[in-house]
């Protein structure tokens, strides 16, 4: 996967584009803050996002976090093996650990996301 695809979130969210469809899951620096994932709580398929809706929540062992759509569409895809096995997540933020596939209303949600450059800086690395 080349980084340079990515856009990320203040929120500590990643999505690229795949044909119209854009996936997500949150950024290995969000893994580090919230420690130890315990629980995932996902929204359904077919169900309508609107970008920067709460959509669901991540708990760790130290905090609840809510988890924000990047983009407004249909949820198509939901990865289950992070519901079974939260820790996924942490162990593989940008491949095995993937939360959501939306197919997007307008693609050009993404452009107001910070690319990887802008995103590091953002985290202050």
């Amino acid at each position: 996967m080349n980084m340079d695809d990515f856009r990320f979130t203040e929120e500590h969210e990643w999505v690229y584009m795949e044909d119209g469809v854009a996936v997500m899951g949150i950024s290995d620096y969000a893994c580090e803050e919230l420690g130890d994932i315990v629980f995932v709580e996902l929204p359904e398929v077919g169900d309508a996002v609107q970008q920067k809706d709460a959509i669901g929540t991540i708990e760790a062992v130290k905090t609840v976090a809510d988890l924000f759509s990047p983009v407004s569409g249909e949820v198509v895809e939901v990865n289950g093996d992070i519901v079974d096995d939260p820790g996924l997540i942490k162990e593989s933020p940008f491949e095995e650990g993937w939360f959501l596939k939306i197919k997007a209303e307008d693609g050009s949600e993404l452009d107001d996301m910070l690319d990887f450059k802008q995103y590091k800086e953002f985290i202050g690395k």
